[in-house]
């Protein structure tokens, strides 16, 4: 049997005098002890390695890995697709969606790999049940020695179908508190958010059997431990379609956390609170490319790390430099094609492509507001089936060992850049600047895509979406902490899933506030524009307080800060503006215990 989530983590501890002081039955916020964390921050420690202080994300895409020799044409142009009847090879079980000149350029790699839904002759990719299986034999072999592999069974889909999680250690035991004490950093590989997603659920599953006893993974787990969840989204592939059983696209539900699958994976980083977050999933390699561009997709893997508004420079400069880099170097390695994440955009072939966006509504954008380095890795396939499915299983393997393996290289820098990073985010409450909003810039650039008629590798000028650099910033001051209404017990609920500490006001407690009031009074969406007025209010017994003088202060910013399309306000889990107030000033608050 395994343990249930354990409760949220106890309050963050600054520095000596700083912390919530806690009593019998009460707990105090002392106004003055917390001013002197908020008065000086931790200064930048030198970056490891390096000696500099980070920079921001560069704005050059990932560069283009050449063709393997396989797939390299000269002399004169390939037929064309149209003249060219796609045909199943004979060690395919369906037909090619383009032509075999086409699938020429994606060549099966020398290693086979070994699961349930690759075996030969399978039409059919590993089912739930059989992953399920799979999992739980790995962890029974597991306890005859060697590294311990255990089965989180704390969470389900929709449909009931369990979502599991398989936790690797040398730990004696797979709890939260084991692994913490180990004093190692946890890498969490989270696969098959979409139902589509299908070479990543298998490449984590190739993953799990090479953690067992004997595996060749199994000594990075003297440098790390190591969380799979092989499929996120179990009933999206029982379906064949990418969303969750209520149509929820389970990509963007990271802040909301409205459904249960993303409900699980926010109490499995809470608890666990590894250090690096990688997001393997799938894009589409045909439409709307195809239409658009006469053109399908060329790259075999789409990368990005984590960029969003408040993220501590440190985490996605270790993203960027620890994740992303590794990972394109270990695919030009393999020969494969790797370029930026993306996907096409707007109605039509001049809005062109656009990365992956800011919000902190996404998995890696809202890891990063934790304070873990985090990355996508997407494979070329969601609409594929079994096409190419060892090469796509491939690039994931690929692209998870470089991770795992850099992660294990890293390990004391990752503390250390966690430590830091906890510290300096939590000293900057009531002072420093809250970028609430920012929009991706506009840039050109060239993607190399497969012409259609051709099967020639091409260079197309698009219209760029960047997912790297951030405009247009909205800036407010930032608050020392958050109130909240009585009312707003589901804010409340979900802020404490994500890890954010939530306490209940016990006393009747003075407090200088800014309040939101909508800037035209009697709108219907009075989220769009907001104006602030500063007063004086008492925060009744039974409402709440969200310090900002904590790790996870600006994750709390982006839930509650109401003016956004993706705020608590805005998806109607806060009632109105009346439920939340930012606090200006150091307040004095009795808090109850619970």
């Amino acid at each position: 049997m395994t343990k249930p989530f354990a409760p949220v983590f106890a309050p963050y501890q600054e520095r000596p005098g700083t912390a919530f002081a806690t009593h019998a039955a009460r707990v105090v916020l002392a106004g003055t002890a917390l001013a002197l964390a908020a008065c000086s921050s931790t200064p930048l420690p030198p970056w490891p390695s390096t000696g500099t202080r980070p920079q921001p994300p560069a704005a050059t895409p990932a560069a283009t890995v050449p063709a393997p020799a396989a797939s390299t044409h000269t002399g004169s142009p390939r037929p064309a697709a149209a003249s060219v009847t796609p045909v199943a090879p004979s060690n395919m079980l369906e037909a090619l969606p383009y032509s075999a000149a086409i699938a020429e350029l994606f060549p099966d790699p020398t290693e086979r790999y070994s699961t349930p839904g690759l075996s030969d002759g399978r039409r059919s990719l590993t089912t739930n049940s059989e992953l399920t299986e799979l999992l739980r034999e790995l962890s029974q072999a597991s306890t005859s020695g060697g590294p311990r592999l255990g089965v989180l069974n704390s969470g389900s889909a929709q449909s009931g179908t369990a979502i599991l999680a398989l936790i690797a250690t040398q730990s004696a035991s797979i709890s939260p508190l084991a692994l913490e004490e180990s004093g190692r950093p946890s890498v969490m590989i989270v696969a098959g958010q979409q139902g589509t997603d299908t070479a990543a659920t298998e490449a984590a599953l190739v993953l799990a059997k090479e953690l067992g006893t004997g595996g060749l993974l199994a000594p990075l787990l003297d440098k790390i431990n190591i969380i799979l969840v092989p499929r996120a989204n179990p009933d999206g592939f029982d379906q064949g379609r990418a969303t969750t059983a209520d149509g929820t696209d389970l990509r963007f539900d990271h802040l909301l956390l409205k459904t249960p699958e993303a409900r699980f994976l926010a109490k499995l980083a809470r608890d666990y609170r590894p250090a690096i977050v990688q997001d393997a999933g799938e894009f589409a390699a045909i439409e709307p490319t195809l239409q658009r561009f006469a053109a399908v997709r060329a790259n075999d893997m789409g990368l990005q790390y984590g960029v969003t508004p408040n993220a501590h420079e440190f985490v996605t400069k270790a993203a960027r430099e620890w994740l992303h880099e590794p990972v394109v170097q270990a695919l030009s390695q393999a020969r494969l094609r790797a370029d930026w994440a993306f996907t096409a955009t707007g109605s039509d072939a001049a809005a062109g492509f656009a990365m992956g966006g800011l919000a902190p509504t996404t998995l890696r954008n809202a890891s990063s507001l934790k304070n873990m380095a985090s990355m996508e890795t997407l494979s070329r396939g969601s609409d594929l089936g079994r096409t190419h499915i060892q090469r796509r299983v491939h690039s994931q393997v690929k692209a998870m060992m470089a991770v795992l393996q850099n992660a294990a290289q890293r390990a004391d820098n990752l503390r250390q850049v966690g430590t830091f990073v906890a510290r300096d985010v939590a000293s900057k409450a009531c002072r420093s600047t809250l970028t609430v909003q920012a929009q991706p810039r506009q840039e050109q650039r060239e993607v190399t895509l497969v012409d259609a008629q051709t099967a020639q590798l091409v260079q197309k000028p698009v219209a760029w979406t960047s997912g790297l650099n951030m405009v247009q910033p909205r800036q407010r001051h930032q608050a020392c902490g958050y109130w909240l209404s009585p009312n707003a017990v589901q804010a409340t609920e979900r802020l404490s899933m994500l890890g954010v500490i939530v306490q209940r006001v016990g006393e009747l407690s003075p407090m200088q506030v800014e309040t939101y009031q909508a800037a035209t009074p009697g709108t219907s969406t009075p989220t769009a524009n907001v104006t602030l007025a500063r007063t004086a209010m008492e925060a009744t017994p039974g409402s709440y307080y969200v310090s900002m003088n904590q790790p996870l202060a600006y994750l709390a910013a982006a839930a509650l800060e109401p003016d956004t399309p993706y705020s608590y306000m805005s998806h109607g889990v806060l009632g109105g503006l009346g439920d939340v107030a930012r606090v200006v000033t150091l307040p004095n608050i009795v808090f109850d215990e619970d």
